[in-house]
């Protein structure tokens, strides 16, 4: 039965971990992260639990993950404005590494994760999301 419950609390913590961390897949943030490392993340949403609000949480300067209207895959950028248009806030944002912000604003609801910070720095392992790029083909 000990054993059991072992498994089990491993499972978790992995599930709990897994869902906090994501793999870059690009160059566009370079040099504060390259493809191949992982960012550490709080979420909007994590098995119902709401860890930040979008709407409030979220500033210029803050790297986050969204679900983009002209990408297929979650792309992880910086605020650089925001702005109310009709009584909804939208988010311009833009990879730190390229010379244009993305070609659509972001509402709130498609920010699902915010890139931690300590200390104003992010929270970057590098190198190690190499293998998963590996496994999706990326």
């Amino acid at each position: 039965m000990k054993e059991a419950a072992s498994y089990i609390i491993i499972i978790l913590v992995a599930v709990l971990l897994a869902s906090h961390l994501n793999v870059v897949v690009s160059g566009s943030m370079e040099p504060s992260f390259y493809r191949g490392d992982i960012v550490a993340v709080e979420n909007t949403n994590l098995f119902g639990i709401q860890e930040f609000n979008p709407e409030n949480d979220v500033h210029v300067g803050d790297v986050v993950v969204y679900d983009a209207t002209w990408y297929p895959e979650p792309v992880v950028h910086r605020v650089i404005d925001e702005q109310t248009i009709n009584g909804t806030k939208y988010f311009e944002i833009k990879g730190d590494n390229n010379p244009k912000p993305d070609p659509a604003l972001v509402t709130s609801d498609q920010i699902k994760a915010k890139v931690l910070t300590i200390g104003g720095h992010l929270i970057v392992i590098p190198k190690i999301g190499y293998i998963t790029l590996a496994f999706r083909g990326l």
